[in-house]
């Protein structure tokens, strides 16, 4: 079992590329401009989500921390928002 849930607001994103340069092996930008978590589903919401183990957090939490318009978010097992 997962860890930790990288969620999306993708329609959000700004296209800054934050994201993509601090993390580069789970963001990706789109040929839209935008930032795409990569493997990700989409959710009932229509967010990108990705399941991610404990060695995966310290970088997307610095990715999710590097986004100016908080589009990022990281939910725990328990369903906690953490940022």
């Amino acid at each position: 079992m997962a860890d930790y849930t990288i969620q999306h607001d993708r329609p959000n994103c700004i296209g800054c590329t934050a994201c993509a340069a601090t993390a580069p092996a789970f963001w990706e930008m789109g040929a839209d401009g935008l930032s795409n978590l990569k493997g990700a589903k989409k959710n009932a919401e229509g967010n990108e989500e990705l399941a991610i183990e404990q060695k995966d957090y310290a970088v997307n939490k610095q990715a999710a921390d590097s986004c100016p318009v908080n589009v990022i978010h990281i939910i725990d097992k328990a369903g906690k928002k953490i940022i």
